[in-house]
């Protein structure tokens, strides 16, 4: 699995403070998860769940290549069945999303992109059966996915607490919706963040936001 800019996004821009225990679903290989490690404290713990044992063994790999090999753990399972002794701070999710799009021909790919084993309405059931009562999930989801997704959310008493709006370029219509959700009330906030400046460059606050991650920066 390659390492997309959503991934990225998600794995800088999610608020890890006060957190714990950290739950990545759908880790792929293992991006969120070694960069939430990066982020955080040496007493927090996380935990990646992928449906395909061969990205969970990637990410397992590349988990154990890292220097936070001790608080990264991938279990190959998928969220339905998923079960844990505590509950969660945290749950991050670059989740399938394409509703009827054509399938591409690799099945571990297809899985991955696409809402064949894990529908929104399960993420959030489930989400809010492993977060504790202060805990909190934080998604990535093209535009009108990402409405789609916040409407379902509400239905089930799960807040937006923050969003960020992402656009590719300013001109262009918005692309991605980053969501924190809350299982309690708070003041909701938007923020908006535009990947390129002039030409092909980075914008200062996307460079800014991902500094710590890309080696060319």
């Amino acid at each position: 699995m390659k390492v997309g800019t959503d991934a990225v996004l998600l794995g800088a821009w999610v608020d890890v403070s006060k957190t714990k225990k950290i739950l990545d679903v759908g880790t792929g290989c293992g991006v969120i998860a070694l960069m939430l490690a990066q982020r955080t404290e040496a007493d927090v713990l996380i935990e990646g769940i992928e449906i395909e044992q061969i990205n969970a063994a990637q990410a397992q790999e590349n988990a154990n290549n890292s220097p936070w090999a001790n608080r990264v753990c991938i279990h190959s399972v998928a969220l339905q069945n998923f079960k844990s002794p505590s509950t969660f701070d945290l749950i991050v999710s670059n989740p399938p999303y394409f509703l009827n799009s054509q399938l591409p021909p690799i099945a571990h790919r297809a899985k991955a992109r696409h809402i064949q084993t894990l529908t929104f309405e399960e993420l959030i059931t489930h989400s809010l059966r492993l977060l504790n009562r202060n805990g909190r999930l934080a998604i990535i989801l093209p535009f009108e996915e990402g409405n789609l997704f916040q409407s379902l959310a509400e239905k089930h008493k799960l807040f937006a607490s923050n969003r960020l709006a992402f656009y590719s370029r300013q001109e262009k219509p918005q692309e991605r919706w980053l969501f924190e959700f809350s299982i309690q009330p708070s003041i909701s906030k938007i923020e908006q963040l535009v990947l390129h400046g002039e030409g092909e460059s980075w914008s200062d606050d996307y460079k800014k936001l991902t500094k710590d991650f890309y080696l060319k920066l």
